[in-house]
């Protein structure tokens, strides 16, 4: 009898414990919904201030015709943008593998074919040696008639091939690579012809390529800073820090930003598959040819 009134007492006190337990609970439980009904209150009354001062800001917007007509007309001008005047196109998207090829020193799979990559390349540094005029150069900018003058004023325009190809993603990375690969490779033979000892072309070459990779990393500064930045670039690498007339500093800083600009309107797809590039003069005769002509506009006839 003994066992059963304290298995009975135990069962009371745990009883007594759980109603307690329970009562507590109800009372939080129904704290958090007196809580949540406010909570909503509020959100309601937020949301209908919200819609009022939308309704109104609408209103006054629409009594303002300035705004309503400012907003039309930039809509229209996003609408009838060109192809060529639209933003470049994002860096494209590779899988794991090519990333893991590229990483190792190999070129995963390109938009064109490499060897038509390579060709263009070719071709392109071909228009930076054949069309330009290396003897107005020199006489212009008073800089004597040699290898390393010709490599200064060669590099320079290859510079500025590799600054427009590099817009055009993998493919166009690529073609900077035998570009530059063309260039070793015409020095080379060149020092050759002009019977430079093996040994002292070698040394040169050395040289020239630490110059071209420092000029690379200046010019790159001037061209996304100012004309000062720039001019102080072409000081330093093309007249080698031996320019006493600011005039020629200011003739090239000229040529550089029109150049740069030319080579931008041009088609992406034609420089990665032909490699054609033309050059402006070094002394505009007009020059408001530089600009870029307006495209013709048509109207809904096609007249």
């Amino acid at each position: 009898s003994s066992l059963l009134v304290s298995l009975f007492q135990s069962c009371q006190t745990g009883v007594t414990q759980w109603i307690a337990a329970c009562s507590g609970l109800l009372q939080k439980t129904a704290v958090q919904g007196q809580c949540r009904r406010m909570l909503y209150g509020i959100f309601q009354r937020c949301k209908a201030g919200q819609f009022r001062l939308s309704k109104s800001g609408g209103g006054l917007i629409q009594a303002n015709g300035t705004i309503a007509q400012q907003n039309r007309s930039f809509y229209n001008t996003n609408k009838h943008l060109s192809a060529k005047d639209s933003l470049q196109p994002s860096e494209e998207k590779v899988g794991a593998f090519t990333r893991i090829i590229e990483a190792m020193g190999f070129t995963g799979p390109l938009k064109y074919s490499r060897w038509k990559i390579k060709v263009a390349a070719l071709r392109m540094y071909t228009c930076c040696v054949e069309k330009t005029d290396y003897e107005e150069f020199f006489n212009r900018c008073q800089m004597p008639d040699t290898l390393n003058s010709w490599f200064l004023v060669a590099q320079l325009h290859v510079w500025m091939c590799l600054v427009r190809m590099k817009q055009e993603g993998r493919a166009g990375k690529y073609m900077c690579r035998y570009i530059v690969h063309c260039m070793w490779e015409d020095v080379e033979q060149r020092g050759k012809v002009m019977g430079i000892n093996s040994v002292v072309l070698k040394e040169d070459l050395r040289s020239m390529a630490e110059n071209f990779y420092a000029a690379l990393f200046g010019y790159d500064e001037g061209i996304l800073s100012d004309d000062h930045v720039l001019a102080a670039a072409l000081w330093r690498n093309l007249f080698n820090r031996n320019c006493e007339d600011p005039r020629h500093l200011e003739l090239l800083v000229e040529y550089v930003r029109k150049q740069v600009q030319h080579l931008d309107a041009l088609s992406g797809e034609d420089l990665l598959l032909t490699g054609e590039v033309s050059w402006r003069p070094l002394v505009e005769s007009n020059a408001r040819s530089i600009l870029k002509p307006l495209s013709p506009v048509y109207n809904d006839e096609g007249l």
